[in-house]
């Protein structure tokens, strides 16, 4: 979750974390369910939250960690 601070596709989360596709699209989904991650959308370089998502299609969404996933992040770290 410490890469997405920043919002990143899901082709370079796979990359950078080495995992496999089912691995990494069951353990987004769960981040999602458990509000630590947000799906997000670019439109006109800004980007927002999507309100609605394909889970079939998790591969052409982007994501990025949320306050709540930060804050838990970092008392896991402490």
């Amino acid at each position: 979750m410490e890469r997405l601070i920043f919002p990143e596709s899901f082709d370079v989360i796979m990359e950078e974390t080495n995992m496999q596709f089912g691995e990494l699209r069951d353990d987004l989904m769960n981040l999602v369910n458990h509000r630590f991650v947000e799906v997000v959308n670019f439109d006109n370089d800004k980007d927002s939250k999507m309100a609605f998502y394909d889970s079939d299609n998790i591969k052409d969404f982007s994501f990025r960690a949320t306050k709540t996933g930060l804050k838990s992040l970092n008392k896991a770290t402490i």
